[in-house]
């Protein structure tokens, strides 16, 4: 027969190794003795008594989530589909345990629900240039409500603002008109300019008429370098007035 001592032994051995919980580095354990919350333990080997304490394992590394579509209108009335990822990480063991019931689930459906929410008080224009002001609006709502749950919200990234076929059409007609009125206003910049320098240099011209005389002088050269046939050589009227003032004085005149 064997002894009780034997059985008794062989019962501790049995206690001991059920007992034995091992956890990672990156993961904690929530005990509870009784029922009621006791420590947060680990890493590492841990001893967790069976029947009298119970342990919930966490994982406390980064989760990277990847936000569903969602439809979204925006402030202008235009409606489109957003999707997202979403960086957190759990850093209070014993509230993401007690305070909800799956963390995972309810930090999903918030970032969906923040997610319509926040784009919907902006406009496409906002969504497609300015989404690094619309991540941190995100990422600072989420972290603020995820905290009772001891959660972190490290990170928000909108990945993708789809838009309807016809939409798409309107936006490439307002930036190609947008491309026109550009080049519209450069060329009208620049023909201000040129008619403003042109004043100027007639304005030079006229209180100096030396100056008049070399530019004569340049066109003159600069016809008479041309291989056309017919050379007409434009006169000056400074030098038809002493002509004009001779005939007024003639009897004829």
């Amino acid at each position: 027969m064997v002894s009780t001592g034997l059985i008794v032994a062989i019962l501790v051995v049995g206690l001991l190794v059920a007992s034995v919980r091992v956890l990672r580095e990156y993961e904690r354990g929530v005990i509870f003795l009784m029922g009621r919350f006791w420590k947060v333990k680990g890493p590492g080997m841990i001893i967790v008594v069976p029947a009298i304490q119970q342990m919930v394992r966490i994982d406390i590394r980064t989760i990277v989530m990847d936000v569903p579509s969602q439809d979204v209108i925006s402030r202008d009335n235009v409606s489109v589909k957003v999707n997202a990822v979403l960086y957190f990480r759990v850093v209070d063991p014993e509230r993401a345990v007690i305070q909800i019931e799956d963390y995972y689930a309810a930090t999903s459906q918030l970032a969906q629900t923040t997610l319509r929410a926040v784009l919907g008080k902006h406009e496409l224009d906002d969504m497609l240039s300015e989404r690094d002001k619309l991540n941190a609006d995100i990422q600072t709502i989420l972290d603020s409500q995820t905290g009772a749950w001891g959660i972190k919200v490290a990170n928000v990234e909108i990945k993708h603002v789809d838009l309807e076929g016809n939409m798409i059409r309107a936006i490439a007609r307002q930036a190609e008109a947008e491309r026109e009125r550009r080049a519209k206003v450069i060329n009208a910049e620049g023909e201000l300019q040129a008619a403003d320098k042109l004043r100027q240099a007639a304005e030079i011209l006229a209180r100096q008429p030396q100056a008049l005389q070399l530019r004569y002088l340049e066109t003159v050269l600069n016809i008479a370098g041309d291989k056309s046939s017919t050379i007409v050589f434009p006169v000056p009227l400074e030098m038809i007035g002493p002509f004009r003032k001779l005939f007024d004085k003639s009897p004829e005149g």
